[in-house]
C-alpha cells in the first residue's frame, strides 16, 4: 500500500511541475491546448505557489487559465510580440492591438476582419494618436497586413477563433474573415495592480512602473517578501540573474537564503539550478518552459552558435574589451563564406547577424549599447576548447 501512495505522490508531483512549466511558458491557457487539464487539476496548489512565491495571481474557471505574471523590469526589448515569420511587432502593431481589444470589448459574439477594421478607422482619428505620432488609414496593403498580424496575435491567444474566411484575401481588398469572440478569454487579458487609465504620468516608463506598482507593508517582513518575490520573479523569467544587477538587499537576502529559495523553485519546477561566481541561471532540461533556447537547427541556429563561439573565444582573450557591431557583421560575412554551400541561399549577412544579436541579447549572454557588443559572464558556456586524448590507449 505504501508503494503504491509513494508513485501516486510522485505522480502528482510530476503533473504539478508540468503544469508550472506550461504556465511559465503559456501564462493564458484554454481548453483546446492540453496543458489546460493539468493546470486546472491542480488550480489550487499552483495558486498557492505562484502567490508564495512569486507574488503572481492565478485565475482559473472551466474557459481559461490565466497566471497574472508581472515582470521585474519593463525595459527588456527582446520578448516582443511576432506575426508569421517571427518578424517583432512594430509600435503601431501594439497600438492596433490595444485598439482591437477595445473593440472587441463591445462587439457581439461574431466579427468580421471588416468590422475590426471599420472599429480601428474609427478610433483612429482620436487627437491623441494623431498627436503621437500613431495614423492608421487602411489606405494600403501594409496598414491591412498589419490588421491580419494582429489577429492572427488575437488568435493564438485565444480571444478569437476563425470561422470562414481568408486574411491574405482581405490584405488585397478581394475577401474577408469571420472570427468567433471569446469573451471569457477577453476578460482576463489585463493584467496590470490599475487601469492605464487611472495614471496621469505620460512618459512610458513612469506608466508601466505605475501600473504594475505593488504595495509592500513597510516592515521587515513584507520587504523580504518583495525580495523574495523579484528574485523568483527574475530566476523564472529572465534566462541569468546576475549578482551585479541586484540591488544591496538583494544581495543580502541571496547570501542568506539562497539554498532554501533555489531549492523550492527546482521542487516545483524540475528546472536545474546553475550557481557560477557571477550568477545563478535555472536549466530547463526538458524544454517545456523554454521559449527561446541555444542551439537551434537551421543555417540561423548555426549562425547564432558560431557567433556566440567567436565572441567566447574573444571574451576568455580580451576580457574588458568590447566590440563594434560592425565586426560582427564581418564575422558573419566570413562565416557565410566557410559555410555557404550548407547555409540557405537566400540568408544575407545582415540578416543573419540582427538574428544572432537579437538572440544572445535575449538569452542574457550580450549586451548591446550604442552599436557596441559587450559579451556577458554567461557566454563562456558556448565557448570550446581543442580536445585532449589522455591516457595511453588508442583506437
Amino acid at each position: 500500500m505504501a508503494e503504491v501512495r509513494d508513485v501516486l505522490e510522485a505522480q502528482q508531483e510530476d503533473e504539478r511541475r508540468r503544469a508550472v512549466r506550461a504556465l511559465l511558458r503559456r501564462p493564458l491557457l484554454t481548453p483546446e491546448q492540453p496543458e489546460y487539464k493539468v493546470v486546472r487539476k491542480h488550480a489550487g496548489w499552483l495558486a498557492d505557489w505562484f502567490a508564495r512565491e512569486t507574488g503572481w495571481a492565478l485565475y482559473t474557471d472551466t474557459a481559461v487559465a490565466r497566471l497574472r505574471k508581472v515582470p521585474v523590469r519593463h525595459q527588456d526589448g527582446t520578448r516582443a510580440a511576432q506575426a508569421k515569420g517571427k518578424v517583432a511587432f512594430s509600435r503601431r502593431r501594439y497600438v492596433l492591438v490595444c485598439l482591437a481589444l477595445a473593440g472587441l470589448e463591445r462587439a457581439e459574439s461574431q466579427v468580421t476582419l471588416g468590422w475590426l477594421a471599420e472599429r480601428l478607422l474609427a478610433f483612429a482619428g482620436d487627437d491623441a494618436l494623431a498627436a503621437a505620432g500613431v495614423t492608421f488609414t487602411l489606405a494600403n496593403r501594409e496598414e491591412r497586413a498589419d490588421l491580419v498580424a494582429v489577429s492572427g496575435l488575437l488568435i493564438g491567444m485565444g480571444v478569437l477563433t476563425k470561422v470562414a474566411g481568408d486574411e491574405t484575401a482581405f490584405v488585397s481588398g478581394s475577401g474577408d474573415a469571420l472570427y468567433d469572440v471569446d469573451r471569457r478569454v477577453l476578460a482576463v487579458l489585463l493584467t496590470t495592480r490599475r487601469g492605464p487609465s487611472t495614471v496621469a504620468a505620460t512618459e512610458l516608463d513612469e506608466r508601466l512602473a505605475e501600473i504594475t506598482a505593488e504595495i509592500v507593508p513597510d516592515t521587515d517582513d513584507g520587504r523580504n517578501r518583495m525580495i523574495r518575490h523579484s528574485l523568483t520573479r527574475r530566476l523564472l523569467d529572465d534566462p541569468v540573474l546576475y549578482y551585479r544587477e541586484m540591488t544591496e538587499p538583494e544581495r543580502a537576502y541571496l547570501e542568506r537564503q539562497r539554498g532554501p529559495l533555489l531549492k523550492r523553485i527546482a521542487d516545483a519546477t524540475g528546472f536545474v539550478a546553475e550557481v557560477r561566481a557571477e550568477g545563478i541561471a535555472l536549466l530547463d532540461p526538458t524544454g517545456e518552459a523554454t521559449d527561446l533556447g541555444m542551439p537551434e537547427e537551421g543555417t540561423d541556429g548555426h549562425a547564432t552558435l558560431l557567433l556566440a563561439e567567436h565572441l567566447a573565444e574573444r571574451m576568455r582573450t580580451y576580457p574588458e574589451q568590447s566590440i563594434p557591431l560592425d565586426e560582427l557583421h564581418e564575422q558573419m560575412a566570413r562565416l557565410a563564406e566557410t559555410h555557404r554551400k550548407h547555409w540557405r541561399k537566400n540568408a544575407s549577412v545582415p540578416e543573419l547577424t540582427a538574428g544572432a544579436v537579437h538572440r544572445l541579447r535575449a538569452l542574457g549572454l550580450i549586451q548591446v549599447r550604442d552599436q557596441i557588443v559587450t559579451a556577458l559572464p554567461a557566454l563562456a558556456r558556448f565557448g570550446f576548447a581543442e580536445a585532449v586524448i589522455t591516457g595511453k590507449g588508442e583506437k
